[in-house]
């Protein structure tokens, strides 16, 4: 029996870009904390790995920014510890709409 094969390098950047983007979706990072992907050595190993995703060349292929926020906050286990909680994860949820709503009303200066 033949040793299953490694994806080629698009396949493996697709994969791995549609996985980081969906890291965006506090309701996502809520699911995989109750099935306590957190908990997994190599699971927070890989999420860890994924960080190069803040590189501009890598970078400039996401749809969804905000998911490298995400990412760099999974690095912290008290906040993948928290997503398990199904009410801080609507915290975190409603905190991430507010900032969409409200982020270029703070950003841009007003006009006269």
């Amino acid at each position: 029996m033949a040793a299953p094969s490694l994806p080629d390098d698009k396949t493996r950047f697709e994969a791995e870009l549609e996985f980081v983007l969906c890291l965006a979706n506090p309701r996502y990072l809520n699911f995989l904390a109750q099935r306590e992907y957190f908990s997994d050595p190599t699971f927070v190993k890989f999420l860890e790995y994924l960080l190069y995703w803040k590189k501009p060349e890598y970078a400039c292929h996401l749809k969804y920014p905000h998911c490298l926020f995400f990412l760099d906050m999974l690095q912290d286990s008290r906040f993948r510890k928290e997503l398990a909680r199904p009410d801080f994860a609507q915290f975190v949820e409603e905190q991430q709409l507010r900032h969409w709503l409200f982020y270029t009303q703070l950003r841009l200066p007003s006009q006269p």
